[in-house]
């Protein structure tokens, strides 16, 4: 009964009320279609969550009232409808005045602790029935139908989330959703390259050269620093050069060609179903008729302008002067905090040169000392073990200065004063995704396209502020260290995210009702219980999207270099999917219905993600991974002049991508010490290292030789030709796939000329009901005389 008389209060409320909050709604006139049909086993019954019927809509307005379809006045606005007018109402309602000064809004209520909470209430128990006949147990049945683990495998009820929740909760569940179901394709064909790089590790030629005792075993390294670090042979590398082969593989190019054209085609379906979804949730044109400005922003508004639209006088809280001055303000906090990421950046790089000396001296020793760790001693390497320590710095790193970064952009945001909440979101958004593509993204790229590219040769090495030696890539190649970094990243921040979503919820949660020993949902009412409950935050969907986008930046940037990028990715968003919504319908207090259009500032973000991607995959595979030089050695330096064959082959690459030092030329400084040295080690003058250079002897000794010259414009001819054939397909499938379906657009232009024939009829039906008594007067003053005359 209370929550009837509540729901009363708010319908007179917004009858009574001027504000432009008569919000658009359920404004029916005419049924258009209902059908049934039979249950698919991916779908909910029908008869467990009713198929929402589908209507001709139109802005409400009261003085319209006879236009619209108004079957039960109680039900007319949905309980969405109606928290979000409340909402409106109290975020605007004045509580004091002094002077000048008018303070209003519950917002600022709760800031200051007058109150502890305002929320909408649930309208039952997740996991019991209420025994109220009124009671659409709504929340009961999205549990069941959906957050519960048995109901993984059937399609999400969006149309009941968005009647439940809003429509901006829907659509983010929507998108999720649908990003879903388009990385099964990606998954699938990612792991097809995986399972043929892995099948096909053993076969490589190359490989099989760095394994043999006779090639690879008689092929003496370079040390890889300064007098700690020992001689080595090939052959120690050889399960690093096997799993490098699953990776640098004629499967990756493939692979990465096409996930430049499945973001493509993600991105231009998603406008189709999205444009599907404003159609039938009446959100085609919410911004342009309903948005309102934030009471922030109404409350500081001081000063006057004149509107470029309606030519009228309006108030705004700041000129043009004080507007630019906000957004500088604003630009240089974020600049400052990305220059401050580069910083912590460079600080790993230097932690990795400085302990890659440490495990180059301790390392070998320690695990040749450890019998039970003498298995291990092939794969863990100076490099691996660098690589990996320094990963997991990087991902606390990243934990830490996300935390401090999100109440800068908020207090950034907040000073801008944006004047729909709309623009605040899009605003906060492009801030945070900055800083967050720099955080996450920093040190990928520079194990991709920086490390081990200026290293100099073991006579003359490159040196980092004069002291640190720049370290090389990996024995296996850097596209390993590369998938180890984002494995890490990847599922440490998984992990990570699954802790704060469902384990610290829960947790509170129980000690909460620990705490209160709330046993029944008799005990206390719903307002109580629902308080127990975990509030959202004031920034709603803003990091369920942002982990999302992060998490597609990972799958797009860099899938050249992990094809299980993708796979990984389903696995997390099928679990991300039920997680959310067990939150959202068990843990947390009801959300404020909003309305949304479409997925806001993430849609260009999504798009520029993709068009990078193709730039990032082009360059990995030319300059980061081992196939460009295989393909010039293989067509123009494996036959005659340059070998003694007639037919191309990759036998002899190996010893061909080694230049020659000669041990004589080390300095001092650099000369390994005799005690580091291998027993094996005996009246050999000269070492092998990664390049291409000339030979000691040679005129030009140590200068890069013609082969590299051939390999550096090959990287580039390849990355300049991949590209543009990628961005000319990406640009015939954008224009072949239009946004909006022909058939949707068809459909919207039929109902709005219905809607306007309807509205048309009703106002000339309106008006000849005005005018009839006053054409009877007319009439009967024209038929009196008339009368008289006969009598």
């Amino acid at each position: 009964n209370e929550s009837k008389q509540r729901i009363d209060f708010i319908l007179v409320y917004e009858d009574e009320s001027k504000s432009a909050s008569e919000k658009k709604g359920s404004v029916m006139r005419r049924k258009v279609s209902q059908k049934t049909s039979r249950p698919l086993p991916l779908l909910s019954d029908e008869d467990v969550i009713a198929k929402e019927p589908e209507f001709f809509t139109a802005p409400f307005r009261k003085d319209q009232l006879k236009c619209f379809f108004v079957k039960d006045k109680e039900q007319f606005f949905t309980p969405a409808m109606r928290s979000r007018m409340a909402y409106y109402i109290l975020s605007r309602a004045p509580y004091e005045v002094r002077g000048n000064v008018k303070k209003f809004g519950f917002n600022k209520l709760l800031d200051g602790g007058v109150y502890k909470a305002a929320y909408p209430l649930h309208d039952c128990r997740f996991n019991v029935k209420s025994k109220e006949p009124s009671c659409p147990n709504e929340r009961f049945l999205l549990f069941n139908e959906w957050a519960h683990p048995k109901s993984f495998y059937k399609m999400q009820p969006l149309d009941l989330i968005r009647k439940y929740f809003g429509e901006k909760i829907g659509i983010y569940f929507a998108w999720l959703g649908f990003y879903t179901v388009m990385l099964t394709l990606a998954a699938a064909v990612g792991l097809c390259c995986f399972i043929y790089g892995y099948t096909t590790r053993e076969s490589s030629t190359w490989s099989k050269e760095v394994c043999d005792p006779q090639i690879g075993g008689e092929i003496i390294m370079c040390p890889q620093c300064d007098k700690i670090c020992p001689y080595w042979r090939l052959n120690s590398t050889c399960e690093s050069s096997k799993r490098l082969c699953i990776f640098d593989n004629y499967g990756t190019l493939v692979f990465a060609i096409f996930m430049s054209v499945w973001v493509t085609l993600f991105l231009e379906f998603w406008k189709r179903y999205q444009a599907k979804l404003e159609h039938d949730w009446d959100t085609v044109e919410f911004l342009q008729q309903e948005e309102q400005p934030r009471p922030e922003y109404e409350a500081k508004c001081i000063y006057e302008r004149v509107n470029p639209v309606t030519q009228e006088t309006e108030k705004v809280p700041y000129t043009a002067c004080g507007k630019c001055m906000r957004v500088s303000c604003g630009i240089g906090t974020v600049l400052f905090w990305v220059l401050l990421i580069i910083a912590s950046v460079v600080g790993v790089i230097v932690y990795r040169l400085a302990m890659f000396i440490t495990f180059s001296s301790n390392l070998h020793s320690h695990l040749n000392n450890r019998k039970e760790l003498e298995p291990f001693k092939e794969y863990v390497t100076p490099q691996m073990a660098t690589s990996i320590t320094a990963s997991f710095i990087s991902l606390i790193i990243i934990m830490i200065l996300n935390n401090v970064y999100e109440k800068v952009a908020i207090l950034i945001t907040d000073f801008e004063l944006p004047r729909t909440k709309t623009e605040y979101e899009n605003s906060l958004t492009l801030k945070m995704f900055l800083f967050q593509f720099v955080n996450y993204y920093s040190s990928c790229f520079y194990i991709a396209f920086f490390k081990g590219k200026v290293v100099g040769y073991p006579g003359e090495p490159v040196y980092w502020l004069g002291t640190f030696r720049n370290e090389e890539c990996d024995p296996g190649g850097c596209l390993t260290e590369l998938t180890t970094q984002l494995s890490i990243i990847m599922t440490g921040k998984a992990i990570w995210n699954n802790i704060q979503e469902v384990l610290l919820p829960w947790l509170k949660n129980l000690m909460f009702r620990h705490c209160t020993q709330v046993s029944s949902e008799k005990v206390i009412p719903r307002w109580e219980q629902d308080y127990q409950l975990q509030p959202m935050g004031k920034l709603g969907l803003f990091y369920e999207y942002l982990e999302m986008v992060i998490q597609f930046g990972f799958v797009t940037l860099f899938v050249a270099s992990f094809p299980l990028a993708p796979l990984l990715a389903l696995f997390n968003n099928l679990c991300e999917i039920r997680v959310d919504a067990w939150k959202y319908t068990t843990q947390s207090r009801r959300a404020v219905p909003e309305k949304a259009q479409d997925i806001g500032a993430w849609q260009p973000i999504l798009q520029g993600v993709a068009i990078l991607a193709v730039a990032t995959n082009a360059a990995i595979i030319a300059f980061t991974s081992d196939m460009i030089p295989r393909l010039v050695y293989y067509w123009a330096f494996s036959i005659s002049p340059y070998s003694g064959g007639s037919e191309h082959t990759m036998a002899g690459y190996i010893n061909s991508s080694l230049s020659v030092f000669n041990i004589s030329h080390f300095s001092e400084m650099k000369r390994p010490n005799e005690e580091i040295t291998p027993y094996w080690f005996n009246n050999i003058t000269t070492c092998r290292y990664r390049d291409f250079r000339h030979p000691p002897g040679h005129p030009n000794q140590y200068d890069f030789s013609i082969y590299y010259w051939h390999v550096i414009a090959a990287k580039l001819a390849f990355m300049i030709v991949l590209e543009h054939i990628v961005y000319f397909t990406k640009f015939i499938l954008s224009y072949m796939i239009p946004d909006v379906p022909e058939a949707l657009k068809e459909q919207i232009k039929r109902e709005r000329y219905l809607t306007q024939v309807i509205l048309h009829e009703t106002n000339i039906q309106h008006f000849k009901e005005l005018m009839k008594p006053i054409a009877d007067n007319l009439q009967s003053e024209i038929e009196e005389p008339e009368l008289d005359l006969k009598v």
